[in-house]
């Protein structure tokens, strides 16, 4: 079964002539189709299949978060709030597609295969969890903006080799003041590369506003500088950043003639909880503030979309749900079952060759562990 509210693929290109100043919205707030808008011409399972994703991937962050505070697992960044960004972009990947993310896209990358128990392993320390064989996903990028060149070459070789893989380079509205931002979009935009650069604009670059990160009215228009084309996206509307996605991901891997395949999206979203746990976001925001953008919520607002045309009732998200519990609950059994990685272990991972001041430090830090012991070096 498929709705027939029209396809993205006759509109999929001119979608993206929008003015970056203004945003794309199917949904409205209430679940409702926004009037004019064009809802993606998906079947009622892949429906179902963004809605349950969203929904896993809240859960997921809930608990990741409660092992956090529980000392089960070390630092980790929450997504709350950024899941209908997230997934619907994903959706509008092909398998041989690349993902090229940040540290937040636990969703995106869930979507394109890798595993919750390989998520969580690597927040739990363990570099195996990193480990992305038989995966079109490039490594977690923790250090701010330094994926967007990297995925700006990506591109640049996919053109050496005649491939027509498109790579999707997710970064934060904080990594636009980066420089790197600025030099992978140049290069994108010089060399026509196909990579669709999605800004998740989460409105915190951890305690720094928007506002401060440049004077510019969009981030979006700041495609306009590099020669590519900019559009902004309702963040919380996983219909319109899926119709979005898929026009930019189209023109990357087909664009012809005086089309260029690079994109800049700009999804406009709001981050619930901390930046990471070791974070406290109540020292810079209002509570008012975060309970605005929860009535944005991308969860119930795609439920009330598919309960109005009958796709969901209470029972079918019942199930859902129980699923859901039901695989968080497994992969974090999984994960737990491995043992810890020794504190070695950091430094194997820096360098293919360990320079002797990489050794001097281990030797140290075996000096101290044999004197004084794990336990008392944590205190």
């Amino acid at each position: 079964m498929t709705f027939g509210y029209g396809s993205t693929g006759g509109t999929a290109v001119s979608v993206l002539e929008t003015d970056p100043r203004e945003k794309v919205q199917v949904l409205a707030e209430d679940g409702s189709v926004v009037e004019g808008a064009t809802v993606p011409d998906l079947s009622e399972e892949t429906f179902v299949e963004m809605y349950r994703t969203m929904k896993l991937a809240r859960h997921f962050d809930e608990r990741a978060v409660s092992l956090q505070r529980q000392g089960r697992m070390g630092t980790y960044p929450p997504l709350s709030g950024q899941e209908g960004a997230q997934v619907g972009s994903a959706m509008a990947l092909r398998d041989e597609d690349w993902i090229v993310p940040s540290y937040r896209e636990h969703a995106a990358s869930y979507v394109h295969g890798l595993t919750l128990e390989g998520t969580l392993r690597y927040w739990m320390g363990d570099e195996r969890g990193n480990r992305l064989e038989d995966l079109n996903i490039f490594p977690v990028a923790v250090p701010i903006a330094s994926q967007i060149p990297h995925a700006a070459g990506l591109g640049m070789a996919a053109d050496y080799n005649d491939s027509d893989e498109v790579f999707m380079c997710y970064f934060g509205d904080g990594a636009t003041s980066e420089g790197d931002f600025h030099e992978g979009l140049n290069f994108g935009g010089v060399f026509d590369t196909p990579t669709v650069f999605f800004c998740n604009n989460n409105q915190w670059a951890i305690s720094v506003p928007r506002e401060k990160q440049t004077a510019a009215e969009t981030i979006a228009q700041k495609a306009v500088a590099y020669g590519m084309e900019g559009i902004q996206v309702d963040g919380m509307d996983p219909l319109a950043v899926y119709q979005v996605t898929s026009a930019a991901v189209e023109r990357a891997r087909s664009a012809e003639g005086e089309q260029l395949r690079p994109t800049l999206i700009e999804a406009v979203q709001y981050r619930y909880g901390a930046h990471t746990t070791a974070d406290d976001p109540s020292v810079y925001r209002e509570d008012d503030e975060v309970e605005k953008w929860k009535a944005k919520d991308p969860i119930p607002r795609l439920e009330a979309f598919l309960r109005d045309r009958g796709v969901l009732d209470d029972e079918r998200v019942a199930e859902l749900t129980d699923s859901i519990e039901e695989e968080v609950a497994e992969a974090i059994d999984t994960a737990e079952e491995y043992t810890r990685p020794t504190t070695e272990s950091m430094f194997e991972h820096v360098y293919a060759g360990m320079p002797e001041r990489l050794r001097q430090q281990q030797a140290y830090l075996d000096r101290l562990q044999s004197e004084h012991g794990d336990e008392e070096l944590l205190e």
